[in-house]
Formats: structure tokens, C-alpha cells, sequence
């Protein structure tokens, strides 16, 4: 068997060799021999990859119908061996590997469009893209209202929970290198936090894999042209949804009764394009140059927005964007031919793919709203130095040279338990406007209908408290961090330190927000960087976003870069008036908000305001 599968393998490699130098008919013939033996040995991924090959040779010798049969055999393959995966993280490393076959499948089907254009391949090809992104997330939120460890042995939840445990104690010691110094223990801490998350994802894994419950969720599939019609969209709502290829782009508008396709450029360009605009708008300084606004602005514009500008109307637009498209923030975006932001004239909802909504409604369709509107957690203490911050003053605290002096005779290994918060975040500030922005909203919502935790309070003990569900939005504003490289710690930072002026774990991170229950229909985090995450291929941003749908809320408003401390105050106080004063939906409160600061004189450059976008449902 091993040596069938050695040669299978090596009859593959041949026949792209030939593939490569343009001899297909050779390439054709070798992989014809290497497919049967690996469907022999029983090697699913061997013969996933194989029947990809063939699909390519055929594809070049316009063998186009041939080429969709082996393609869809191999998707099939690779469907099936992911939902075998227990792992969260396993599974989307895996569906990772596998794009390049619905990018393949995606173009080929357009390819048959443009043959065909009446036989639905445009539809097909939107339903491909729809099963190439976030595959993961419709899984967890499916999983999300169902108690999968229920039935599962004690001990594996015990040692999850204890897991968690330890995380957070690392994180409580973890901190930044201070002058250079304790870098052993700071790469020995890193080790640790690493080896912890590895063991935590392997025991959720073995949750998984030993509950009846999980066992007895069925695979949510993926949106067809008409279910997206159906449940997603309706008459004053249109669909953009974009697929980036290496050869080839596309973009899809869908409304309720019809699909419009468009070829747009290779991904690399439409990157450059992203990253030039993004630039000039999340700066501070570049932004406030009108020029350079509108060159960067007209420059993206003209590849993603010019072919269907005409025919968006006044809609509102639900943008499923893909790669550097996914931190663009599109109202901001100038409408071609027209000297005004796409903000003007729609209001504007992202997704992580047109399925999610699906599901998100689906999930919440039964839950009664949580009987208060209002919980704010805010202007959190970061500093246990009464001169970087006045909240300090009469609180006894340690001396911070003889701080210094203890650590500086502890062995690396002994302050793997020593080291704390003050050396964590030396470099958070206090962010004086969010105590303003808190005062204003909570204003606006009768007392018995709120509740707020400012100063020491503002920290991780009451944002995991389950008296949070009883709100119905929830309001972090404090500053946010992303982890490109781990996103399970990205998060957002709560009071370092208690009202006794000791440091404690500030950190709420994503593997924390995971285990809430907050069924809010709002969650906004008017923080730093709080919409962007790692990407990932075929799931897109994992960040904060998801961890707070997996919770339970209906929607989630977050930021796209580091916003200014009191622009994002005054749009939070608009924002809040507008959804409980004038009882606005909360995606067009925001989208009013945002409007009245483009208007003004000080804060109409869309470094201010065009950072926040909604995430989920906009009813």
C-alpha cells in the first residue's frame, strides 16, 4: 500500500512537470495513471489533488465541462475530510490549504458563463464563493446555542476549564520587555502561552468530537442565489459580494430578483489599490490632504465600484468583501462619476459571507430581547502611577523603584510568577473622552434601564458577568489590540489595575469572549483596530467580530484602525441619540452619525468617522 502511494505520488509530480511545460497531452496521461491508485490506497487528499490536476489540463485543452465534472469531485473530497475535523484551528488551516480549488472552480465557472451566459453559471459560481469563505463561522454559530458539553466526560471540561485558568495567569505575568531587559522569560512566557492555547484547542477539539450534542448539529450549507434572495435580501437591499482571484477577480450584484456578474482585476492589483487608499484615509495626517484623498479613493473606486455604480440606486448595500477589500472602509468609498462618499446615499452592512446573516437570523429567531437597553464598560485604569492618573490619589501602592529593584534579582525563571501588569501596559494612556462619551449615552437610557462600570470597575470580572446578558446593547470604550499572528489574543483592555491600586489580568481576549453568553442585539466596541484580525484564506478576518456572534450577538459595530479619542466620542454620543431617542435601526443610526460628521467642518475627513462599520444583522 505505502509503496502504491509513494508511486501515485510520483506519477502526479511527473505529470505536473509536463503540465508545466506545456505538454498536456503527456500530463493528461500520467494523471489518469496516478488517479486510480490513489483511489486504491484509499489517499483522499492524493486523489483530491489529482482530480484537480486533471481538471487543469482539461480546462487548457477547453475541455471545459470535463473540467467542472473533476473539479466538483474534487471539492466534494475536500468537503468531506473537513467536517471530520474536530479542531476549530485544524479545520481552517485545512480549508486554507484547499482555496486554490474554489478559486479554480469559482473561474471556470465564470469561464462557462460567458459560453452559456443563460444556464446559471453565474449563480453557481456566487454559490462557489459563498462555500469558499467563513465556512468555520457558520459552524460555530450553528454550535453556538447548543450546550455541547453536556454528556461529555467531567474531567475533559474540567481540564478545559483549568486550561482557561492558566491562560489568564499568564496572561496577568506576561509583559513587554522593560529597557531590554528578562527577554528569556519573556520568549519562556510566549512558549508557555503557546503551548496552553495548543493544549485548549486540543481539548475543545475532544469536546467536540465526544458530545452527542455536537454530534447531532447538522452542517449548515452554504446560500444559493434564491436562498440568499429569500432569506438575506430584501426590495430596498442589494448584495455585493467580491471573489479575488490570481488571474481574475469577480464581483457579484444580487438583488432580490436578479444577478449581475462583473470581471474585475487580478488580486494583486485590487491589493495595491486597497492598501494605497487605507493609507491615506487611517491617517491622521494624509487624510486631511484632499488630494491624495481623492487619487487613492478614485484609484480603488474605478477598479471595484465603476462597472456597477449605475445600478445601486439608493439601496442599502451588503458588502461580502475578500482579502485587502475586507479593511476598506466602503463609505468612504467616492461613488464613480459623483463628488460624494458611497455614505450619502446607502447605508452600508459587511458580512463575512451572506450565509452568516442566514444563520444569525436563524439562531435568534425564537430569543425574546433582553428585558434593559443599556450596560457601558469605560474609561478603565491603566496606570497605577497617581501622576499619570488622578483616580490613583490616596490609594496606597508599591514603590515603583523598589518594584524594579525586586524584579532585577529574580531569576528568569522566577519571574515567569513575578513580572505583572505594571510593566504590561506602561504604554496604554487613558483615554479622557471615554468617560464623556459614557456620561452622554448612559444619559440617554432611564436609570433603571442601565448600568455602567467606569474606573476599577471597567474590568475583566464584570465584562464575564452574567449580568451583562440581561442588556440588550452592550458598550466597551477603551482601547482595542489585534494579534495578526494569534488572533485567539487579540481583545480589548480593561482596568489593569483594582481599587486598591494592585495590577491584575486587564485582558479580555478572543478565547474569553468565546465562553460569554451575551445575547445582546448590539455589542460596539468603540476601541482601536477592533474589526480587523488575522487573515485567513477561506475564513477571512478572524477577530472580535466572530467571538462576539459566537456569544450571541445579533450585531457588532467595530473599527477598522486607531481612531481619534474624541471623534469617536462625539460619534457615539450621535449614534446612541439617534437609536434610542429617535429609535433609529442601529446600522442607520450609524450611518446618520457618520453623515452629520461628514458634514461638519472639523470632522469631515473620513479619518474620523468612516473607521466604524456594522458587522451583522441591519433589521
Amino acid at each position: 500500500m505505502g509503496d502504491k502511494r509513494g508511486e501515485a505520488d510520483t506519477i502526479l509530480s511527473l505529470g505536473e512537470v509536463y503540465f508545466g511545460l506545456g505538454d498536456d497531452e503527456t500530463a493528461l496521461s500520467y494523471f489518469n495513471q496516478s488517479l486510480p491508485l490513489f483511489q486504491q490506497v484509499g489517499y483522499k487528499e492524493g486523489e483530491s489533488a489529482n482530480l484537480h490536476s486533471l481538471a487543469r489540463v482539461l480546462r487548457r485543452q477547453g475541455k471545459l465541462d470535463e473540467a467542472r465534472t473533476h473539479i466538483e469531485a474534487a471539492i466534494t473530497i475536500i468537503e468531506n475530510l473537513r467536517t471530520k475535523i474536530a479542531s476549530e484551528k485544524l479545520r481552517q488551516f485545512y480549508f486554507a490549504k484547499n482555496q486554490d480549488d474554489y478559486e479554480f472552480y469559482i473561474d471556470l465557472l465564470m469561464q462557462l458563463h460567458q459560453q452559456q451566459p443563460h444556464q446559471g453559471y453565474d449563480a453557481k459560481a456566487l454559490n462557489a464563493s459563498e462555500r469558499a469563505r467563513a465556512r468555520t463561522l457558520l459552524e460555530l454559530l450553528a454550535e453556538a446555542g447548543v450546550d455541547i458539553r453536556s454528556g461529555v466526560d467531567a474531567s475533559l471540561v474540567e481540564r478545559e476549564r483549568s486550561l482557561l485558568q492558566q491562560l489568564h495567569e499568564v496572561d496577568k505575568r506576561l509583559i513587554e520587555l522593560f529597557n531590554g531587559n528578562y527577554t528569556d522569560a519573556e520568549a519562556a512566557l510566549k512558549r508557555k502561552q503557546a503551548s496552553l492555547l495548543a493544549q485548549y484547542e486540543e481539548v475543545k477539539a475532544q469536546i467536540r468530537a465526544a458530545s452527542p450534542r455536537y454530534a447531532a448539529i447538522a452542517q449548515p450549507q452554504p446560500l444559493t442565489l434564491e436562498e440568499i434572495q429569500q432569506q438575506v435580501l430584501d426590495e430596498n437591499t442589494l448584495l455585493l459580494q467580491y471573489s479575488l482571484g490570481e488571474e481574475r477577480s469577480y464581483l457579484w450584484l444580487v438583488s432580490p430578483s436578479g444577478i449581475t456578474t462583473y470581471e474585475l482585476p487580478p488580486r494583486a492589483e485590487i491589493k495595491k489599490a486597497a492598501q494605497d487608499f487605507l493609507a491615506v484615509v487611517a491617517s491622521p495626517v494624509k487624510s486631511k490632504i484632499l488630494s491624495l484623498v481623492a487619487h487613492a479613493d478614485k484609484a480603488l473606486g474605478q477598479i471595484i465600484l465603476q462597472q456597477v455604480a449605475e445600478q445601486l440606486g439608493n439601496k442599502r448595500l451588503v458588502v461580502v468583501a475578500d482579502g485587502a477589500l475586507q479593511y476598506i472602509p466602503f463609505a468612504a468609498l467616492t461613488i464613480p462619476g459623483k463628488n460624494v462618499p458611497l455614505l450619502v446615499e446607502h447605508e452600508i452592512v459587511n458580512l463575512p459571507s451572506a450565509s452568516t446573516l442566514a444563520i444569525l437570523r436563524r439562531e435568534t429567531a425564537a430569543r425574546k430581547p433582553a428585558p434593559k437597553t443599556l450596560a457601558v464598560l469605560a474609561d478603565p485604569v491603566f496606570s497605577n502611577n497617581p501622576d499619570q492618573d488622578d483616580r490613583l490619589n490616596g490609594i496606597a501602592r508599591a514603590n515603583p523603584s523598589q518594584n524594579q529593584e525586586h524584579l532585577s534579582s529574580l531569576s528568569p525563571e522566577a519571574l515567569l510568577h513575578q513580572r505583572s501588569a505594571p510593566l504590561v501596559m506602561m504604554n496604554w494612556k487613558r483615554l479622557p473622552f471615554t468617560r464623556q462619551e459614557a456620561d452622554k449615552i448612559m444619559a440617554l437610557v432611564p436609570e433603571e434601564e442601565r448600568i455602567s462600570f467606569l474606573d476599577f470597575q471597567a474590568d475583566r470580572a464584570h465584562a464575564t458577568s452574567p449580568e451583562l446578558s440581561q442588556y440588550r446593547i452592550v458598550h466597551f470604550a477603551t482601547h482595542g489590540f489585534a494579534d495578526s499572528e494569534n488572533p485567539e489574543l487579540s481583545g480589548i483592555v480593561l482596568s489593569l489595575v483594582d481599587g486598591n491600586g494592585s495590577w491584575q489580568n486587564g485582558y479580555l481576549q478572543l478565547y474569553d469572549i468565546f465562553s460569554l453568553n451575551l445575547p445582546a442585539e448590539l455589542v460596539v466596541l468603540s476601541a482601536c483596530q477592533t474589526g480587523i484580525g488575522k487573515e485567513i484564506k477561506g475564513e477571512g478576518l478572524v477577530g472580535l467580530t466572530r467571538g462576539f456572534m459566537y456569544a450571541g450577538a445579533r450585531r457588532v459595530a467595530v473599527s477598522l484602525w486607531s481612531v481619534d479619542d474624541q471623534a469617536t466620542a462625539i460619534l457615539m454620543s450621535s449614534l446612541y441619540d439617534k437609536m434610542i431617542s429617535e429609535r433609529m435601526p442601529p446600522a442607520s443610526a450609524l450611518r446618520a452619525a457618520q453623515l452629520e460628521m461628514w458634514h461638519s467642518q472639523e470632522w469631515k475627513s473620513p479619518y474620523y468617522w468612516a473607521a466604524f462599520t456594522l458587522q451583522g444583522e441591519w433589521r
